[in-house]
């Protein structure tokens, strides 16, 4: 069995899967509680799939980009159990599990999230005869940027507001496929992770780091404090 964990912003998810096979998920939306939430629903999702956590044979776990609390949490969280257990451990971006349930249309796909300041992270993925292919990494854009790169018709994916997807549907006309409502599921990440296990790779434990393609704001002491 494996465990596959997503808590890359404020919606966390988490799935049971035997050989990339679903079992049991649970979805929740966690806010800024993935520090107290996170164990407790893992305990949950194990005791609903009848599974001891000596079973697992594989951790995967998104990381990033995303909210900094939540993946510092779920990263940790995961590098932990494989470490402790003694099993692989799998990180895959967040932007390619927004992507991955889009893979079956052959179109470029471009995930979209939030960075603030008028800003998105995206990536470009595709399945090509079957092999599904990142082309290009994860990056901060702005929509207006990103659109002047598109020339085929593109799914624009994740959850984003309607004033971006109405952006992109005025500069892209047709080419821009919209799918802004949608919600990741550790289902998916699960199976990014297996394909991984699969072919004999994974990550080490004492090295894998969440993505940031931002450093977390700091808030500077005020004068005349410690």
């Amino acid at each position: 069995m494996e465990l596959a964990i997503d808590t890359s912003t404020d919606t966390a998810s988490i799935a049971l899967s035997a050989s990339g096979t679903v079992q049991s998920e649970i979805s929740w939306t966690a806010g800024q509680n993935h520090t107290v939430e996170l164990m407790p629903n893992i305990i949950h999702l194990l005791s609903q799939g009848k599974t001891e956590i000596g079973q697992l044979k594989a951790i995967i776990v998104a990381i990033g980009p995303g909210s900094f609390n939540g993946l510092r949490v779920g990263v940790g969280t995961a590098k932990g159990l494989a470490f402790a257990l003694e099993i692989p451990l799998i990180g895959i971006g967040t932007l390619e599990v927004e992507a991955y349930p889009y893979a079956a249309a052959g179109l470029p796909i471009c995930p979209l999230q939030p960075a603030g300041r008028g800003e998105i992270a995206t990536a470009t993925f595709q399945q090509v005869d079957g092999d599904w292919r990142k082309l290009a990494e994860e990056h901060i854009s702005t929509i207006d940027d990103l659109a002047k790169q598109i020339d085929t018709p593109t799914i624009f994916c994740g959850r984003f507001p309607e004033e971006s997807a109405m952006r992109l549907r005025e500069l892209l006309g047709e080419k821009a496929i919209v799918y802004n409502k949608t919600m990741r599921r550790a289902g998916f990440l699960a199976e990014l992770g297996w394909r991984r296990l699969e072919s004999g790779d994974s990550d080490e434990p004492a090295t894998l780091q969440p993505l940031y393609l931002r450093h977390p704001a700091i808030t500077k002491p005020r004068k005349g404090k410690r």
